[in-house]
């Protein structure tokens, strides 16, 4: 049996991590340019993206490919991007969930790394029905970061060649695989999402679910009033038929 390759050097102690934003835009069809060839049940035009950031222009030289998994009612739902521009732009009526993978270059030795992104079509937030109204795009970023722990000594000199930073101390202890921002297992995922704008945050997202979670109790609370009401009218209805028999039987 022939010995198994020897495995590369490691930088060992150091981690690198490398910024990119990660997100969609999308923006209504305007009936009046609309494309003849479209589905006629779509209503908006969107692009999902992997971008740099703007301190780190380039991506290329440690990302070979990304992977979008689109909806499986999407013909060939599974679109891969080989060059910058990292996105896929398509139209639909509906949102849903996009798996993003992320394929780093032969030198990197490391395995591919998954990131979620809830694809939005309508606004959100206090400004919602403004955007509506003026039918603006509306754009979902989030600010990402991808850190490489004990990147293998090859790897490494690429990156460093190419003048980004160096480690922030940030790596899984003890681990060697390239990890979303050195997350270690039980943590939440290390995500901040960027508003466009001012139109759509987390802190909008907060409020947005308070306004929802108060809806639910006003409803609740309703639908207990309406209970008492129709228990009323039955416990009054089942009084009029003991009356009316009670009235037969005196006859």
């Amino acid at each position: 049996m022939a010995p198994r390759p020897a495995k590369p050097p490691r930088k060992k102690g150091v981690s690198i991590y490398r910024p990119f934003i990660f997100g969609s835009i999308a923006k209504l069809i305007d009936p009046a340019s609309r494309p003849a060839n479209i589905n006629a049940d779509h209503t908006h035009q969107w692009t999902i993206y992997v971008r740099p950031c703007p301190t780190h222009p380039d991506l290329s030289y440690f990302i070979k490919k990304i992977s979008f998994k689109l909806h499986e009612t999407y013909t060939n739902s599974l679109r891969t991007v080989e060059a910058p521009p990292f996105e896929v732009t398509e139209t639909g009526w509906g949102e849903f969930e996009v798996q993003i993978k992320l394929y780093f270059v032969p030198e990197a030795n490391e395995k591919p790394q998954t990131i979620w992104h809830h694809l939005k079509l309508h606004p959100y937030g206090e400004k919602a029905e403004e955007q509506r109204e003026k039918k603006e795009p509306v754009v979902s970023e989030c600010y990402e970061e991808v850190v490489f722990n004990e990147p293998v000594e090859t790897f490494y000199d690429l990156l460093t060649s190419s003048g980004g930073p160096v480690g922030r101390g940030k790596g899984s202890k003890g681990s060697k695989q390239a990890s979303m921002g050195g997350k270690k297992a039980g943590q939440e995922e290390r995500v901040a999402e960027l508003p466009f704008n001012g139109t759509y945050s987390q802190k909008e997202e907060g409020k947005e679910l308070d306004r929802l979670g108060q809806a639910i109790k006003t409803v609740e609370l309703m639908v207990k009033e309406e209970r008492r009401k129709l228990e009323e009218r039955e416990k009054t209805l089942a009084d009029l038929k003991s009356e009316d028999g009670s009235t037969a039987k005196a006859r």
